[in-house]
């Protein structure tokens, strides 16, 4: 196996050509960790399979899943189902997936689940999903048969930052496009408002909730996404700090954090818990001073960016449950919305995230940078060894990370 000095370093070394622009459906290879039922593999496959909502009609892309590779087959597994079902194999390796049981890549894309499972955790708190080693084999066939193709990694592109430069280095110098993250940033927004691009950002808060490295990664993609459109483009994070607890509340006190923006993103949110779902009543969830007692392992991360900008993550798990952002803008006062998640079983906003993913497909172009999630993937692995550190400030130079958002709005329009 190839190490990451390697990885990176030796595909300068290769020749690679895009493939041939293809008339007919998008042939897509599946490599996941599961596929059964409400998983990431499922609602990503499926769609891809029998198509999805969007924009107000059924779409059916014009795509063909030719293979698909499963690393864990638990009760309920229906991966097998879905190929007798739609007439494709699920191969034994992610070599043999993406060529078909050839010898060369016989596919025109590649989607990679890494999400659910059962798989070891480390100190930090974080699942070890084999992102990372999923990718590293499918550039080795990319490597083998001269040709690389579109790849979209769902959610962190690996719990390690170092793999995940990795990741987006190969990509770069393979030259095929790489598409990775959250369904957060694309989902329809309550109310349908954005960030203006060049904004000057004086402050910002995202509320999310949910357990940690999986839940506060789809929160922090939300608030990058609106953070990245401020002015001078993304210039990546200066320091970083995770506090839990009581020490969340103090901070929010001691101003390093706006008690001010958690109540504006808080108005935003349709599921405040506590008094309103005992007896209806609404409630001021910040001005009661009754969030330390809904949310007792409230936790707040603290984003310091290198051009000064200061931002807060505060995960609220057992005040609310949905995904909130305010910021204070120079010249435009409070800008609020909700990323809306729509319920189970067929959570709609992963249509949201599918349309992108095969828009990357077909034109072999990403909508939007894949070094966002590069640097919110450093950003929780930073935040997490905080907290494993006694909850201290860390420096970050290793996240300076820089690209610029897309002036067009990426996520579902009302």
């Amino acid at each position: 196996m190839l190490t990451r000095r390697d990885f990176v370093g030796r595909t300068a070394l290769l020749p690679f050509a895009a493939t041939a622009q293809n008339t007919g459906p998008v042939r897509i290879a599946i490599v996941t960790t599961i596929y059964r039922y409400l998983s990431h593999g499922q609602h990503i496959g499926d769609r891809f399979l029998v198509g999805y909502p969007y924009a107000g009609k059924w779409h059916q892309p014009n795509v063909k899943v030719v293979s698909l590779y499963v690393d864990q087959k638990p009760d309920g597994d229906l991966s097998e189902v879905r190929a007798r079902e739609f007439g494709f194999r699920v191969y034994p390796t992610i070599a043999e997936a993406l060529c078909c049981g050839g010898r060369k890549l016989a596919c025109d894309a590649v989607l990679i689940v890494g999400e659910h499972g059962n798989y070891p955790r480390n100190e930090k708190g974080q699942t070890l999903y084999p992102r990372y080693e999923f990718f590293e084999q499918c550039v080795q066939v990319f490597k083998d048969s001269g040709h690389s193709v579109p790849l979209y990694n769902d959610k962190h592109l690996s719990y390690s930052f170092e793999k995940a430069q990795a990741m987006v280095a190969a990509s770069k110098e393979l030259g095929f496009p790489m598409l990775a993250g959250s369904s957060v940033p694309v989902t329809w927004r309550l109310p349908d408002v954005d960030m203006p691009m060049g904004a000057h950002i004086e402050d910002a808060v995202m509320v999310g909730f949910g357990g940690s490295d999986a839940m506060d990664f789809h929160t922090l993609e939300g608030l990058q996404c609106m953070m990245e459109r401020r002015y001078g483009g993304e210039t990546g994070i200066k320091a970083v700090q995770l506090l839990e607890g009581d020490k969340v509340w103090e901070a929010g006190k001691n101003g390093l954090w706006s008690q001010q923006l958690l109540s504006s993103a808080l108005s935003r949110s349709d599921t405040p818990l506590g008094l309103t779902v005992k007896d209806g009543r609404t409630q001021d969830l910040v001005g009661s001073g009754v969030l330390p007692s809904l949310a007792p392992r409230a936790a707040v991360y603290l984003i310091e960016y290198r051009d000064g900008t200061r931002a807060a993550m505060l995960m609220l798990d057992g005040a609310v449950k949905d995904f909130n952002f305010a910021a204070r803008v120079r010249g435009a006062g409070l800008i609020s919305t909700q990323f809306f998640l729509s319920p189970e079983p067929n959570v709609t906003y992963s249509a949201c995230l599918v349309s992108k993913i095969e828009q990357m497909f077909e034109s072999r172009r990403a909508p939007y940078p894949v070094e966002r999630t590069l640097l919110t993937s450093g950003m929780l692995e930073a935040c997490l060894t905080s907290r494993l550190q006694g909850n201290q400030r860390r420096t970050t130079p290793h996240l300076a990370v820089t690209y610029t958002a897309p002036e067009e709005a990426q996520y579902c329009r009302v």
